[in-house]
C-alpha cells in the first residue's frame, strides 16, 4: 500500500509540475535560472575565497616556524660553543648547564623541524587546492557571462516567437471556421456578395414586368406634358422656341467637336 501511494505521489508530482511548466513564463524562468546561476558563482567565489585564506594562514604558520627554527639553531649552536668553552676553561659545572640548555634547544630544533616539514607537505597541497580553485572561479566565471549573453539571444528568440505567435493569431482569425463567435471577413465578404447579387436579380425581374414598362410610358407622358408647358411659358415670354434653337445648339457642337469640319464650312462661305 505504501509502495503504490508513492507511486501515486510520484505520479501526480510529475504531473503537477509538467503543467506548471505549460504555463510559466519562459521570461521569468530564464531570469530565475541566471539568478541561481549568479547565486552558484557566488558561493564558489566564497568558498575559494575560503581556500585560499587557509593557503595564506599555512604560509604564514611557515614561515614563522622557519623564523623560530633558524632562532632556535643559533641557539642551539651558541650553547654548543659555550660548552665547549667552558671545557676549555676545565669549568665543569658551566659545561653542564651549557650542554643541558644545548640538548633543550636540540629538542626544540628537532620538534620545530617535524613541525615545518608537515607544515610544508601542507602548503603545499593548500597552494595546488587554491589554484584548482582559482581555475574554477574563473572557468565557472566564463560560462557565466556565455550565458548571459545566451540570455540577451533566448530574450530576444521568445520576443520574436510572441510576435510571431500575434501575427498567426491575426492571420488565422482572417480564415477560421463558421462557428465562432466574431464572423470572419471571408464570412461577411460571402454575405455582402450574396446580398447584393439578390438584390440586382430582383431589379432586373421587376424592370421586365408589364408594371414597370407601363410606369415608363407613364413617365415618358409626364415628360413631354412638362415640354410643352415649358414652351408655352417661352412663348409668353417672348423667347424662342427650344425645338428652334436644337438645331443651331447641334451645329455648334459638331464644329467644336469637329475643327475639319467647321474649316470646310468657313471655306464655302468664302
Amino acid at each position: 500500500m505504501l509502495k503504490t501511494f508513492k507511486k501515486w505521489w510520484k505520479y501526480f508530482g510529475a504531473k503537477l509540475n509538467s503543467s506548471f511548466n505549460e504555463k510559466a513564463d519562459p521570461k521569468v524562468q530564464l531570469e530565475q535560472a541566471i539568478t541561481e546561476a549568479q547565486d552558484q558563482h557566488r558561493r564558489l567565489k566564497e568558498q575559494a575565497a575560503s581556500v585560499i585564506a587557509n593557503q595564506k594562514t599555512t604560509e604564514m604558520q611557515l614561515n614563522r616556524k622557519l623564523e623560530e627554527l633558524e632562532k632556535v639553531g643559533n641557539n642551539a649552536r651558541q650553547a654548543v660553543l659555550m660548552v665547549d668553552e667552558a671545557i676549555k676553561t676545565g669549568n665543569t659545572a658551566k659545561a653542564t648547564e651549557y650542554t643541558s640548555a644545548a640538548e633543550a634547544f636540540a629538542n626544540r630544533l628537532i620538534a620545530l623541524e617535524r613541525e615545518v616539514e608537515g607544515l610544508k607537505t601542507l602548503a603545499l597541497q593548500s597552494a595546488q587546492a587554491s589554484d584548482q580553485a582559482k581555475a574554477a572561479v574563473q572557468q565557472n566565471s566564463s560560462a557565466l557571462q556565455a550565458k548571459l549573453a545566451q540570455k540577451q539571444k533566448l530574450l530576444s528568440q521568445l520576443d520574436q516567437a510572441k510576435m510571431q505567435e500575434q501575427m498567426n493569431k491575426a492571420l488565422g482569425s482572417l480564415s477560421e471556421t463558421v462557428g465562432q463567435d466574431v464572423p470572419t471577413f471571408d464570412e461577411i465578404s460571402t454575405k455582402i456578395e450574396a446580398r447584393q447579387a439578390k438584390a440586382m436579380a430582383g431589379a432586373e425581374l421587376e424592370g421586365s414586368t408589364v408594371e414597370a414598362k407601363m410606369l415608363e410610358v407613364e413617365q415618358a407622358s409626364i415628360n413631354v406634358e412638362a415640354q410643352a408647358r415649358l414652351e408655352e411659358i417661352r412663348s409668353q415670354m417672348g423667347l424662342g422656341s427650344t425645338a428652334a434653337a436644337a438645331p443651331v445648339a447641334d451645329a455648334a457642337d459638331a464644329v467644336a467637336t469637329d475643327p475639319a469640319a467647321g474649316g470646310e464650312a468657313q471655306t464655302g462661305q468664302a
